[in-house]
């Protein structure tokens, strides 16, 4: 099974055979010992140190069909080098097209991705409310502005809603983690609290999950439907990652920090800035490979299914909507 590696040194790759070679590099120009990898085993690469490689390197990466994901130094994603877009289907792209300019089959999507990410925030803030949190009248507050969502007609008015949802969602977590951290208001570029990095870094983290599941689909990143369509950017995946958002990152989060498996140590507190260091990344994308891969009884599969590979189902239910084939009702967690 391929599964995803993360480089956090920097250092120079190369290919050797069938096997990428990486050898770390220190602050000194100094290399370390070489790491092999072989291709066959590899999905993508997320690079979060310097990565020293040629135009060769990257043809090969190519052809074999794997993607490379780039982060500065403050965990921000910059960009990826994709292969070629071997699933692209011009009807698709045209019947995609369509739907964005169809300002109602457009809203009619939008609403969607709203409403399956409020569920899916309130069935976090359910949880705890059942394990004596008091965030009842937080979840009303959300409930009411979830009740608007049916009647909007433009997308600026819906994302005013969404935001106005996840803003009141996020001070419950003041009061759901137990750990001695404060998230006081949400912060970002750059986070200014301990919380505030781990959501952003949790963020990115499902935006790329999601970028490189719509790639192994018919979508195109491009064309989205929430978000509106930017220069440079994938927005289709901003779209499909509000709704795992809650599952994936926000969940993991109040784990991470109420079993102290993150603390106060694994965090760099700079000037207007709060980011994690080396440490705390690596035990973060440890718990994100753990929980991305964990399996689950689809309700409608029956079957076993990994929540990495749930969202690419979701991407196949979008694809059958925008055909005409089925109506897409996002994923809502029943647990």
């Amino acid at each position: 099974m391929k599964k995803t590696y993360y480089l956090f040194n920097p250092g120079r790759m190369s290919r050797r055979d069938n096997t990428l070679k990486f050898t770390p590099v220190d602050e000194n120009s100094s290399e370390g010992s070489p790491k092999y990898i072989p291709v066959e085993g590899v999905s993508d690469l997320f690079c979060f140190g310097s990565l020293d490689a040629n135009s060769a390197l990257y043809n090969f990466l190519g052809k074999v069909g794997i993607a490379v994901h780039f982060f500065d130094y403050y965990e921000h994603y910059t960009g990826s080098f994709t292969p070629k877009e071997y699933l692209l289907a011009g009807k698709m792209q045209i019947e995609q097209t369509k739907r964005y300019i169809d300002k109602k089959k457009r809203m009619e999507i939008a609403r969607k991705f709203v409403a399956g990410a409020m569920f899916n925030m309130g069935k976090n803030l359910r949880y705890y409310i059942n394990r004596d949190k008091d965030l009842s009248p937080i979840l009303e507050v959300m409930d009411r502005y979830a009740s608007l969502i049916e009647d909007t007609t433009a997308v600026d008015e819906l994302m005013g809603i969404e935001g106005n949802i996840r803003q009141t969602y996020y001070t419950a977590f003041d009061t759901i983690i137990n750990a001695d951290f404060q998230m006081e208001n949400r912060s970002k570029r750059p986070p200014q609290n301990e919380i505030n990095a781990l959501i952003s870094f949790g963020n990115m983290m499902c935006y790329t999950l999601c970028l490189s599941q719509i790639y192994h689909t018919q979508l195109n990143p491009t064309i989205s439907f929430l978000h509106e369509p930017g220069y440079r950017r994938y927005s289709l995946a901003l779209d499909i990652a509000e709704v795992f958002k809650p599952l994936l990152v926000d969940r993991l989060i109040f784990r991470l920090l109420n079993k102290r498996e993150i603390q106060s140590k694994d965090f760099d507190h700079q000037l207007n800035a709060c980011v994690l260091k080396e440490s705390g990344r690596k035990t973060f994308v440890r718990a994100w490979e753990e929980r991305i891969n964990e399996t689950f009884k689809h309700p409608v599969l029956k079957r076993g299914v990994s929540y990495k590979h749930l969202v690419k189902l979701e991407c196949y239910k979008l694809t059958k909507h925008i055909l005409g084939m089925e109506e897409y009702k996002p994923f809502k967690a029943r647990w």
